[in-house]
């Protein structure tokens, strides 16, 4: 039957709008939120300060398509604190956008060993290592990924478990399938009535 950690992961799957506090077998209660808040209390706070400040940098020129700087400024974060994972999940993101999986990958993968798998920079890792499988059709190793993720709490991770799902795709289809001949009825069909309207009575 597997262990409770199993089962919630089941659970995550099949019951993706299930708020994970509803989950059982999910802890991610104060636990996690200790890890998140001590994921940056073992750096100098100016270091860490200037550091944040260069990755915000890097967000911004990303986002502005100057993926040179954003590099660059992802890198200085990098090298100002090395042992800080953040700053790999943001240049792993920029190299993805330059069309340098390898390059992402190596850093998501430095991400995670810095983070210890977990965490907030750890969930991030594994979201975008979990993608970067799926973009390249190794659907098992994306669904170990978006597993983890999802433990560590993240949305987006339970939403694309279900999307890799071949039941819930299935069942996508069918829906969408069905709801299209309910939109087209075929030759013969009475016409749909509107919200509202019913039979004329008799005069």
């Amino acid at each position: 039957m597997g262990t409770p950690k199993d089962q919630a992961v089941l659970q995550a799957i099949f019951n993706p709008d299930t708020p994970f506090g509803d989950v059982i077998g999910l802890d991610l209660g104060e636990e996690a939120d200790k890890e998140e808040a001590d994921e940056d209390g073992v750096f100098p706070r100016a270091q860490l300060e200037q550091s944040k400040a260069l990755e915000l940098q890097g967000v911004k020129a990303a986002e502005a398509g100057d993926l040179k700087t954003a590099l660059e400024r992802f890198g200085q974060a990098i090298n100002l604190l090395p042992q800080r994972a953040s700053a790999y999940n943001n240049r792993a993101q920029a190299l993805r956008l330059q069309g340098d999986v390898a390059g992402a990958l190596e850093d998501l993968e430095r991400a995670l060993e810095l983070s210890r798998g977990r965490g907030r920079a750890a969930r991030q890792s594994f979201v975008q290592r979990g993608l970067l499988a799926r973009l390249q059709g190794r659907n098992d190793d994306a669904r170990r990924d978006f597993e983890q993720a999802a433990l560590l709490g993240s949305p987006f991770a339970r939403r694309q478990l279900v999307l890799l799902n071949p039941y819930a795709a299935l069942c996508n289809r069918m829906l969408a399938d069905m709801m299209g001949q309910l939109r087209r009825p075929g030759p013969g069909a009475a016409p749909a009535r509107g919200r509202g309207e019913g039979w004329a009575a008799p005069q």
